[in-house]
């Protein structure tokens, strides 16, 4: 069904052409490269920089589109992996047919096509879990879903493919900004204090936790406020918000029936030469050692999915404390992204910590699924 329907909606000459581009060598760049590069955003540099993105982002694409038609246990023929498809498919259309970037008025139009790609691409993630979603209900109950581990790797590499995809787009159209934020080259921020970030993030993590529980406990952070790096500060805000939404969840229903004051979950920022660590930890009362192996996998929640056949996919950002089981696969994803990782660690009957490691050097190349 899948390549019938690939027939009927894109001609042949643009899937030939998309098996061409999915066999080119992808090339990767450095978070030092991208501040270098564009902390002087000329004409000269931001035509460089389209040029690269023309002929880049068709072979990512072109690879991601491949990958999804080709898909164990039926899932490349589910709906919602198929729009997934098509949005792949629409994207890498509108690159190959955009001619070549010769001057500054070929890159303005060139800039704001690739922005219109991201927004076309931004209900992805919830998008295929969705797809994930339709396979589990048709699957026979006796699969163990941990077990589908074809499925949990190509979705670690979808996403951070996506990851690298949605960087490149955005670094690229922030460049255009006429009035950047203080010590912010594109999306990279020169001077990030990890702790405001972290202060940020458990702010709006708590908000939620009050509007779902009525209550919330404290976040209490340790760590040098003057300590700043270079780094993507939505990134960090996405990772440490995941954690302590986590931590936040497990306190509340750890201590639901108690009358002792819920403890306050602590985040501890230390700097090392390589690697600055955000530790956030809980005592929540931990997770199982059998079940630590499935908190990074696609396809188990604790939660109910709030995102189902019939919901409208334009509220598929609202966000729950409980999410659809993807927040910790992919915040580890954003980790490494750049040459760090995250990684749990848990007591069972105590509480849970969470190391999320961010490599400072930003020498890193990034992966390239």
């Amino acid at each position: 069904m899948a390549a019938k329907k690939l027939c009927e909606t894109f001609s042949k000459s643009l899937i030939d052409d998309v098996q061409r581009w999915g066999c080119m060598k992808q090339t990767g760049v450095s978070l030092r490269y991208m501040m270098e590069f564009g902390s002087e955003p000329s004409d000269r540099n931001l035509l460089i920089s389209a040029q690269f993105l023309h002929k880049e982002l068709p072979i990512r694409i072109a690879r991601r589109a491949i990958e999804l038609e080709t898909l164990p246990y039926g899932l490349s023929e589910k709906p919602a992996v198929l729009k997934v498809r098509d949005w792949y498919l629409d994207s890498f259309r509108d690159l190959r047919s955009f001619s070549e970037i010769k001057n500054t008025s070929d890159e303005k139009e060139f800039t704001q096509m690739i922005k219109a790609i991201k927004v076309r691409h931004n209900n992805v993630v919830p998008m295929m879990a969705l797809g994930v979603q339709q396979l589990k209900k048709g699957m026979d109950s006796t699969i163990v879903y941990e077990d589908l581990d074809e499925i949990h790797q190509f979705l670690d590499r979808f996403y951070m493919s996506r990851i690298g995809i949605r960087m490149l787009i955005g670094q690229h159209v922030e460049l255009h900004n006429p009035d950047p934020p203080l010590h912010c080259v594109g999306y990279i921020h020169t001077k990030m204090s990890p702790l405001e970030i972290a202060r940020n993030a458990s702010e709006d993590a708590r908000a939620i936790c009050m509007r779902e529980y009525g209550s919330a406990p404290d976040v209490n952070i340790y760590g040098d406020p003057s300590f700043t790096f270079p780094y993507v500060p939505t990134h960090l805000h996405l990772m440490v918000f995941e954690l302590v939404k986590n931590s936040l969840r497990a306190v509340q229903e750890h201590f639901v029936d108690s009358d002792k004051v819920a403890p306050p979950i602590r985040i501890i920022v230390a700097d090392g030469i390589e690697d600055v660590t955000i530790k956030v930890s809980d005592e929540g009362g931990g997770i199982p050692r059998s079940g630590l192996s499935k908190i990074f996998t696609y396809l188990y929640s604790t939660a109910r999915n709030p995102l189902d056949e019939d919901s409208d996919l334009g509220t598929a950002d609202s966000v729950t404390m409980a999410g659809y089981g993807y927040g910790l696969p992919i915040s580890r994803l954003y980790a490494r992204y750049f040459g760090g990782d995250l990684q749990i660690i848990s007591m069972e009957g105590y509480g849970t910590d969470a190391y999320l490691h961010l490599s400072r050097l930003g020498d890193s190349q990034e992966p390239l699924p």
